[in-house]
């Protein structure tokens, strides 16, 4: 098969679908492999690096995507890509299709089929493409809440760890999935006092039982998620419905009841946000104020840590990468459930029921697609 990496576009996202390494374990069982030049560059990858790994160096995205069957990339394609993106085409990335009607229609409208990291499965119930860069933003979540409570930028002028004599930061982490775990365990390590929000029981049992009472695992309910949300320093938003959008669980009333300088953090705006008053952000502009609340709303969280993030995403997508382009998609979909709930477009019709409903589109099921 022939397989293309274009650079990625979107602000200040220096990720890179494969590394020299991915592309060296595909060119050795036989498929052609593009790079856009520079595609790596920003996390250390050269492209001498990648010929050494038998790729070929392509001058621009254009040809990238006119010269391949499938596109691997990291984030969502931009308007221009799904201008370029063809019948049959493959397009194997994030998508987050449920908040982002505009790039939905644009992808139905290029007959491609678009497979999303973050709705693949596996055979634990799990979003095993999803989960390392939710690990990554989980962690980034409190390294970046502890730099705004300070108050040059704007925070309340809290440490999140306290000192002798003086209480730590109050974080509130709404949800305990991969995100919320991983935020938890940064928060702990850094002395912080630190509660944790899941509308499971068995999940917080677990939660309970992994820190060993150094968090304080809380069901969610309103009248829980607004006493510690309005009390806390710092509130991490890490809720996530697979393919869905996020639920608005924090109000603006919420919000307006909170100190001034305390900090939000959504994790959850790449499907919409989990805060009423959430809007998307960049790494260039990151944050802003919203009744005196610090609101960081940044759409690519793991971009800002891309060689670690790159790296991990790899270890995570190049055995899917390896099934499509050794079986071919139809093979590869019909053989793997897993695979196949990843699938959210299909040549001009919208194959995943969480996506179709939340955007308002008809739904067609994978399993009819790939057979008509």
């Amino acid at each position: 098969m022939r397989i293309g990496v274009p650079k990625e576009i979107k602000n200040h996202e220096y990720r890179v679908g494969l590394t020299p390494t991915s592309v060296r374990e595909l060119t050795r069982l036989g498929h052609q492999v593009t790079i856009q030049t520079m595609a790596g560059m920003g996390i250390g990858f050269s492209d001498e690096q990648y010929k050494y790994a038998g790729a070929t160096i392509s001058p621009d995205a254009a040809s990238v995507f006119a010269n391949t069957d499938m596109i691997v990339k990291v984030k969502e394609p931009q308007p221009q890509e799904c201008k370029m993106m063809r019948d049959e085409q493959i397009l194997f990335t994030y998508l987050h299709l449920a908040p982002d009607p505009d790039q939905a229609q644009g992808l139905l409208n290029s007959s491609c089929i678009a497979i999303a990291y973050e709705t693949v499965t596996d055979n634990h119930g799990g979003l095993p493409l999803l989960a390392p860069m939710s690990e990554v933003a989980g962690k980034m979540s409190i390294q970046v809440g502890a730099w705004m409570l300070e108050k040059g930028q704007g925070g309340a002028g809290v440490l999140l760890g306290g000192v002798t004599g003086v209480p730590p930061a109050r974080v509130a982490i709404l949800g305990g999935g991969v995100v919320g775990a991983s935020a938890a365990r940064i928060a702990v390590g850094m002395g912080a006092q630190v509660t944790i929000l899941d509308k499971s029981p068995r999940r917080l049992n677990e939660l309970d039982w992994m820190f060993q009472g150094r968090v304080k695992p809380i069901f969610s309910t309103i009248d829980t998620l607004e006493e510690f949300v309005t009390n806390a320093d710092l509130v991490i938003g890490a809720v996530l419905v697979a393919g869905a959008a996020a639920p608005k669980l924090v109000t603006h009333e919420m919000v307006k009841k909170m100190r001034a300088g305390s900090v939000l953090v959504d994790v959850a705006i790449d499907q919409g946000g989990c805060f009423e008053t959430s809007r998307p952000t960049t790494h260039d502009n990151p944050s802003y104020v919203v009744d005196d609340v610090l609101h960081y709303c940044v759409t690519n969280m793991p971009g800002a840590v891309a060689r670690t993030s790159a790296l991990a995403l790899n270890n995570a997508t190049l055995p899917f990468i390896i099934a499509l382009a050794q079986k071919g998609y139809q093979k590869a979909l019909k053989d793997d459930i897993n695979l196949r709930n990843g699938l959210n477009v299909f040549r001009g019709k919208i194959t995943h029921e969480a996506v179709a409903r939340d955007l308002g589109f008809s739904y067609l099921a994978a399993e009819k697609a790939i057979a008509a």
